[in-house]
């Protein structure tokens, strides 16, 4: 599956979870960030992966530390000055073959220090 299909298949997800969407691809020098939502007045961080099959591994397993830190950061740069403000969480969406699986609060700032 194509990384485009994948997070459109992220997006149709959340949607009927009840997530805004509030962008996609959000690109800084710094990094990107695969979807933007809102759950309620939280703004969730969502990183996509997808694989056909296990043979590189679980896609959830590809967001390592690194993935995580440049998320964070991204995450801080969307916000700006309401960094500290608003509640944020972050995500991972994983899709393996057909399968969707959201993990929700994935990770966070700890978790990177």
């Amino acid at each position: 599956m194509d990384w485009k299909k994948a997070e459109e298949r992220a997006c149709e997800y959340l949607r009927r979870k009840g997530f805004l969407i509030v962008a996609r691809n959000w690109r800084w020098p710094g990094g990107e960030v695969d979807i933007i939502a809102k759950e309620g007045r939280t703004l969730v961080f969502v990183e996509v992966k997808a694989r056909a099959g296990l043979a590189h591994g679980h896609p959830a397993a590809a967001v390592g530390p690194e993935k995580k830190r440049r998320l964070i950061h991204s995450a801080r740069a969307f916000l700006g000055k309401r960094a500290g403000e608003v509640p944020v969480r972050f995500d991972v969406i994983s899709i393996l073959g057909g399968e969707i699986t959201h993990i929700r609060g994935a990770f966070g700032e700890d978790d990177v220090r």
